[in-house]
């Protein structure tokens, strides 16, 4: 938790004067904010994300923008030095002062501090901004570079993003939307500059002997000139106060808090997130920090297979369950802390205790890692590069260095962020591009200059914190094939998903950890409904292709449908069908990976969230609801779970058991056939112990022994009280000629504005995903019911419904979805 107060400063957000700059537009805009989402407030531009109006708003990224506003200032206030204290500026700006130039920015990712006492004037002052567009000084960057540094023409359709330093999915990828929105994201305030004032405040934890632990903090202060200030730190109920000598420039103070008895700050499912409050205090400003005591350690030991990749907290080996992360939201008006509070409590929700955010995005806000240190979802933070190559002139690598040191600086002390990562497929990326395949050498040697540039920085700024040179890599200094390379590092394992290859053949790679896969489904109906008209309702619909922004993404997912079911019969139902699909893609994966453990420690799919509506890797439909796949994770996340699967030649059918606790578990598993037909009978019983934090095989049986007819279900129970249950199709599921399913539905209203849904069904009912017309959370979902069985689920609605109105639902199984019987 990270907040600033200031005695002497004037908040200048809020309403603003937003124009073009060649005057064909004006209007207002509200800072924080972006300037699409002003020009659709105020009827200029209809919303970006609706049918293809994507098209139709290009034309706002290509010009420059002003913003306006006036402040007053007393005479008596003048005198002293006055500053801007700029957050998040995107991205290229020219910012003035009652018309003098106080700033030239051009990095998202800093915050500028530009002194502006010569600029001020008793009375009214204007501030003025020009966002330049991102377009042309991207193009500009690029004719000034000693040699063409090439960008993924798939990934952004808007060119030369990699020239700026500016979110780089805002030109475009496979799943978001290309419009390079621009504006003012973060604070912007007029501050008066008194002895000293506070430009970092980092901590660095020390073990002590008898499990005390030393709080080094390090306060940087800057001054203008010599002097004398007094800082005031407190911790939990202790407190100093300290008189220091500041120099013209900056000065660094550092005090020492002991902690006796340190209560410890765990992942979520390993412990309490026990959290402490530091506050540092000098001359009217404040600084808050949220404090977790933890180690953290990467385990990059070498071994049989070539060398781990595993994280240690607090002296214990943790499995990573998660997901990546992008941007909230494509449009930075849109993001709210509500919604992205639900979108990370839908990760803890399923099970996860990590996310990774990804390197084509944002460093995410103070208060996202505020959550993520109170949810205990650890971070794999990567810095700010993506997918492309970048330039490694002077200039720009002294932009990245100062990004570098501010950003680190000011996330370190959070205790959710486990790593460090250089960038996101940079060295992979070396391979893409025809300039850098023909002359590998000058790229190589351009891409390690930025890469040792981001790990002197971090280095230098937080020299405890734990770093990884790229994503995926097989370790430092190699620029070898992480993609298919499973003995050492991370892995981003995409075989099934870009080379249309099966899901068993995520049973051919045996990752150490694997940061990134994924397989895509489209959004769901309620989310489709946003954008899309009746008519639209097609896959290959102009519309429906829009948001489609991988290059074959829909012929893929029906392809995989002709594989393994057979065609739906109608839109909803190949909605519904590509989510379990998907659902059942990634749990081939994890099952088989977490049974390796502990040669494996961590899984990350590919995503957890979208930016706008539109068919994704994604687990959370745009807004945050949850697809299939996501009641699916919560049950294949699950830190006591088992899985069934089968051996390489199909012969035998292993019970994987998994404990991620750090207590033996006794697990009592029933296996049963169940016919077409639904009807179910006993097949066989077993119980076994797993170790902790271990992985085992529990039981197998012959392949054989499943009549072609049958089913093999199972349902298992913990001693820990974790449960759950599965099935598993020998070969396809469309060969099983299945039976009508009889499924039903009712609901009742429970009083309190949600429902209880009763499903229930006469036959076997597979995959049954409950759908109602608003948007809202399930208790369960993408379940099984045998013949008789009914199950009754929790619906609570997103938002409050209106007196009289109730949610209307639909029932979606595998045999009805396919249409035949």
């Amino acid at each position: 938790m990270t907040t600033f107060i200031q005695n002497t400063a004037i908040d200048l957000s809020g309403d603003w004067q937003l124009a073009s700059s060649d005057n064909s537009h004006a209007l207002t805009i509200a800072i924080p904010g972006d300037v699409h989402s002003a020009l659709q407030t105020a009827g200029v531009i209809a919303d970006p994300y609706a049918g293809r109006n994507e098209d139709d708003v290009q034309w706002v990224a290509n010009k420059d923008w002003v913003l306006e506003r006036t402040f007053d200032i007393d005479a008596a206030e003048l005198s002293g030095r006055w500053y801007l204290d700029i957050a998040s500026l995107d991205t290229i700006a020219d910012v003035y002062v009652n018309e003098q130039q106080v700033l030239r920015a051009d990095n998202c990712f800093r915050r500028y501090r530009p002194e502006v006492g010569t600029a001020l004037k008793a009375g009214e002052n204007c501030l003025r901004v020009i966002l330049h567009s991102s377009i042309a000084a991207g193009a500009a960057r690029q004719a000034e570079q000693p040699f063409y540094i090439p960008y993924s023409i798939d990934n952004s359709p808007i060119p030369n993003g990699n020239m700026l330093r500016k979110p780089q999915c805002h030109f475009g990828w496979d799943w978001n939307i290309a419009i390079a929105p621009l504006g003012i994201y973060g604070t912007i305030a007029l501050k008066k500059l008194g002895p000293a004032r506070i430009e970092h405040v980092t901590t660095r934890q020390v073990p002590q002997v008898g499990g005390a632990i030393d709080l080094q903090v390090t306060v940087t202060l800057f001054a203008r000139e010599p002097g004398v200030a007094s800082l005031d730190f407190a911790l939990d109920g202790q407190r100093q106060r300290l008189d220091c000598g500041v120099n013209a420039g900056e000065t660094q103070v550092t005090h020492v808090f002991t902690v006796e008895n340190p209560k410890l700050w765990w992942p979520a499912g390993s412990g309490e997130q026990a959290l402490s409050e530091l506050t540092v205090a000098l001359a009217g400003e404040t600084v808050t920090r949220q404090i977790g005591f933890r180690t953290v350690e990467l385990l990059t030991d070498k071994d049989a297979a070539g060398s781990r990749f595993a994280f240690r907290i607090n002296g214990r080996e943790i499995f990573c369950r998660g997901a990546n992360w992008i941007p909230a939201d494509a449009l930075v008006s849109r993001v709210t802390p509500e919604g992205v509070e639900d979108l990370l409590r839908s990760a803890v929700d399923a099970n996860m205790n990590m996310i990774r955010i990804w390197g084509g995005g944002f460093y995410e806000p103070d208060w996202f890692y505020d959550l993520c240190d109170r949810l205990g979802l650890m971070v794999w933070q990567d810095f700010m590069f993506a997918c492309n190559l970048y330039p490694s002139t002077p200039d720009f690598l002294e932009n990245v260095a100062a990004e570098v040191d501010y950003q680190v600086k000011r996330l370190s002390s959070h205790p959710s962020i486990a790593l460090w990562c250089g960038d996101n497929e940079l060295v992979g990326a070396l391979n893409w591009f025809k300039e850098s395949r023909k002359d590998r050498d000058r790229y190589l040697v351009s891409y390690d200059r930025l890469n040792r540039t981001i790990e002197t920085g971090i280095k230098a700024a937080a020299p405890e914190a734990e770093w990884w040179p790229s994503s995926p890599s097989v370790g430092p200094l190699n620029f070898g094939d992480a993609w298919h390379a499973d003995g050492s590092g991370d892995m981003h394992y995409w075989s099934v998903w870009h080379e249309n290859k099966s899901f068993d053949n995520y049973r051919t790679v045996r990752p150490r950890f694997c940061s990134e896969f994924g397989f895509q489904s489209y959004t769901s109906m309620p989310i489709v409904r946003q954008f899309a008209e009746q008519k639209d309702l097609n896959v290959a619909s102009p519309v429906m292709e829009a948001h489609q922004k991988n290059a074959g993404g829909n012929e893929r997912i029906a392809a995989t449908m002709f594989r393994y079911f057979r065609f739906p019969k109608d839109f909803s139902n190949f909605v519904y069908l590509s989510q379990i699909q998907q659902g059942l893609a990634i749990r081939t994966a994890v099952d088989f990976w977490r049974s390796l453990k502990p040669h494996c420690m961590g899984t990350l799919y590919w995503q957890l969230n979208d930016t706008w509506p539109v068919a994704s890797w994604a687990s959370l439909d745009y807004g945050g609801n949850w697809k299939a796949m996501h009641y699916m994770t919560r049950r294949f996340f699950q830190p006591v779970a088992v899985a069934a699967i089968p051996s390489g030649d199909g012969k035998e059918i292993a019970f994987s058991m998994v404990n991620d606790t750090a207590a033996p578990v006794t697990v009592e598993l029933q296996t049963f056939l169940v016919s077409l037909s639904g009807e179910k009978q006993p097949l066989m019983a077993a119980a076994g112990t797993c170790s902790p934090d271990r992985a085992a095989t529990l039981t197998a049986i012959t392949a054989s022994d499943i009549p072609k007819d049958m089913l093999l279900f199972w349902s298992f129970e913990a001693s820990n009280g974790m449960r759950g249950e599965g099935h598993h199709v020998q070969g396809t599921y469309k060969a099983l000629d299945l039976e009508l399913s009889g499924l039903s539905i009712s609901a009742v209203s429970a009083g309190d504005g949600t429902y209880d849904v009763t499903v229930s069904a006469s036959g076997l009912a597979l995959h049954v995903m409950i759908e109602a017309d608003v948007e809202g959370r399930y208790s369960d979902n993408a379940f099984d019911l045998t013949s008789g069985e009914s199950r009754v689920v929790h619906f609570t609605p997103k938002q409050p419904l209106a007196a009289g109105v109730a949610p209307v639902f639909t029932g979606y199984d595998l045999q009805s979805c396919q249409g035949n019987g």
